[in-house]
């Protein structure tokens, strides 16, 4: 099984010198999970000679666009197409009513014959609190995140862990800085993909580069860095991180 990293840039990645930190995870069937479907997914999986053709499984940790704002092309090249299903849309459940009603529904509710909602594109598979999800025989179980305070309230935001192998994997997705409530997370990964700002100016939103640089040497070491912002990038390696990732990385977990 392989994890493919369709891009590896933040939500204000500018050209296709990168693209949205979109994955696809790949068994050795050549089954497809698309973890995250952003704006850019269709042109960042055309570079790798994908189309909608090949996703038939997706996973969305939130709602901002470089994670779902792909959806309607997905959902609309595959209800036009009688060869397609409808593809398999994997979500914690606080998700499901706000990405079709606040997301897609004033694109995709009207179609010539009838209304539409969210079932009439993709088959929906909810997922609650403390549960976790199977995909192709992998169990993968969503872990709640800290990415952004929408006032009192947390804005649902999910990484995953789960286990190919015997090599422990956790992707955060996008997260703030939060050790203590990640912690045993990393402890128990072998490998990290770490949500990781570059910017100069701190958004509060994501982990920043500074910030990470503060974990243990221990941490670092099994740490792979993406979801950064535009420009040039500090030296991770030197830093004890395993790096950073660049668009159409390949990791294997054999």
């Amino acid at each position: 099984m392989k994890l493919i990293f369709l891009g590896s840039g933040s939500a204000f990645t500018v050209n296709s010198s990168n693209y949205h930190s979109n994955m696809l995870l790949i068994d050795d069937t050549g089954a497809k999970l698309l973890i995250d479907c952003g704006s850019d997914a269709r042109l960042s999986l055309a570079e790798l000679g994908f189309t909608y053709k090949d996703i038939h499984d997706v996973y969305v940790s939130h709602l901002h666009a470089d994670h779902v704002g792909g959806l309607e092309w997905l959902g609309f090249s595959s209800y036009f197409d009688p060869d397609c299903e409808k593809p398999n849309l994997y979500l914690h459940h606080s998700l499901e009513t706000p990405l079709w009603e606040n997301v897609l529904s004033g694109g995709m509710s009207s179609l010539q014959s009838h209304m539409a909602d969210l079932s009439t594109y993709f088959k929906i598979h909810t997922i609650h609190d403390n549960e976790a999800f199977f995909w192709n025989k992998v169990r993968l179980q969503t872990v709640q995140t800290l990415h952004v305070m929408n006032g009192f309230k947390i804005l649902p935001s999910f990484g995953l862990v789960f286990t190919v192998n015997d090599t422990k994997v956790f992707i955060t997705t996008d997260t703030q800085f939060s050790p203590t409530q990640l912690g045993d997370f990393y402890e128990w990964a072998d490998i990290i993909f770490q949500d990781c700002e570059t910017a100069n100016t701190m958004s509060g939103v994501h982990a920043n580069y500074t910030e990470l640089l503060t974990l243990t040497p221990e941490i670092r070491r099994k740490m792979w860095l993406y979801h950064y912002n535009p420009g040039p990038l500090p030296n991770a390696k030197k830093d004890g991180f395993c790096g950073f990732v660049v668009k159409g990385q390949v990791f294997g977990f054999g």
